[in-house]
């Protein structure tokens, strides 16, 4: 029986590495495959901006030439007229980067018999880790991020958060519509005053935003809903709210209830930050910041400390989110306090896709003409 169940160890162990192997060879696959299709999508881009920006070829050329190409490589795909003009933007927008020496590189594009060269050479130069992660993510992020970013530094910051976090498509468009770039690292805040060292408290500012856009959470009104309402909804679908928040939390618990000498209290939302490993408070007003609203949240880490935080755990943090803000008023109020607060504000969604955005005045009048007309019929009832 022992031999059996050494035999069973030994089995499993071998399953396991061999399990791994495959993982990691299909990982290094799946990137080189993803480094090749930059690399020739960067080329073509390439080639396809030398001859049309200077008009050698005609109107149409680019149309004409995928058409081709699909009759000469049946099912091929990625190649449609408009992803090879996004391929020529793809160039056009790196080249300063990669590209030392543009004249160089457009007259290495033809041979004698003027025909497409191909010059692999996306991969040969991304050798720094920073390149690494572009080689990672795939041409339709790379794409998106192309038109949302005009600056490099701000491309260089979602291209390392897709590498790093494995963002998908849609996560990454999330984080775009919520303006991450200009939003983490601003939140009004006292953590320099109440955390034990300045690179734990700079750790703690980057870990959170200041503006936080639940735009999963759906309302008709924005002058009619309860606070409440949006905390159930939050913990209705947390994962998206951790999205919104982004990686390193890990979902606690929400109207958290904490007991001190026989009186109940309870935290809205509660998390786990990993990365500071910190209990994190959210404690969510629907109005303008008040700064009444921090002795609350002050007590609450409070009590967090004493009966809630580990040992080897740091101090529990406080983040009050509230619909507005005045942050000359906001950076005054943290400062009396002893316990790391920070304070941010929140946007829901509205229920109206964005391009009938500019219906909204219609569709209110025409609720009001239905909500008069409504009585007018409830008092002709009445009057009969």
């Amino acid at each position: 029986m022992t031999d059996i169940n050494q035999h069973l160890v030994t089995y499993r162990d071998a399953v396991h590495r061999i399990k791994g192997a495959i993982l990691q060879s299909r990982y290094r696959a799946a990137a080189n495959a993803n480094v090749e299709m930059l690399s020739l999508y960067y080329n073509v881009g390439r080639y396809i901006s030398a001859n049309s920006r200077t008009g050698k070829w005609g109107t149409g050329a680019i149309e004409s030439i995928s058409a081709q190409l699909q009759g000469e490589i049946p099912g091929l795909h990625g190649f449609s007229p408009t992803n090879m003009k996004n391929m020529r933007v793809f160039y056009e927008e790196w080249s300063p980067v990669f590209d030392t020496n543009r004249q160089t590189v457009t007259a290495d594009l033809q041979d004698e018999d003027d025909s497409l060269l191909i010059r692999q050479t996306l991969s040969a130069e991304l050798d720094d880790l920073i390149y690494i992660a572009f080689c990672k993510v795939g041409f339709s992020h790379h794409r998106e991020i192309l038109r949302k970013c005009k600056t490099y530094d701000e491309r260089w910051y979602y291209i390392v958060r897709c590498a790093d976090e494995f963002w998908s498509y849609r996560t990454l468009k999330h984080h775009l519509g919520a303006d991450d770039y200009n939003a983490y690292g601003r939140l009004p805040n006292n953590f320099i005053l109440t955390m034990p060292d300045e690179k734990t408290a700079k750790k703690a500012v980057l870990s959170f935003r200041d503006d936080y856009l639940l735009d999963f959470i759906e309302i008709k009104d924005p002058d009619d809903y309860d606070e409440r309402d949006v905390v159930n909804a939050i913990a209705a679908d947390v994962k998206k709210f951790i999205m919104t928040m982004g990686e390193g939390f890990s979902f606690i618990g929400h109207q958290y209830r904490l007991l001190v000498d026989d009186e109940e209290f309870f935290v809205d939302m509660l998390f786990f930050e990993r990365n500071l490993q910190s209990l994190v408070a959210f404690e969510l007003k629907r109005d303008k910041f008040r700064p009444a609203d921090l002795g609350q949240l002050s007590f609450y880490l409070s009590a967090l400390d004493k009966y809630v935080k580990k040992p080897n755990e740091n101090k529990s943090i406080g983040i009050l989110l509230c619909q507005e803000m005045n942050r000359t008023v906001v950076e005054l109020a943290v400062q009396d306090y002893d316990k790391p607060l920070g304070v941010a504000t929140y946007r829901l969604g509205t229920g109206i896709p964005e391009q009938y955005s500019s219906l909204i005045p219609v569709i209110n009048g025409v609720e009001q003409i239905i909500t008069a007309n409504s009585k007018n019929d409830s008092k002709d009832g009445e009057d009969d």
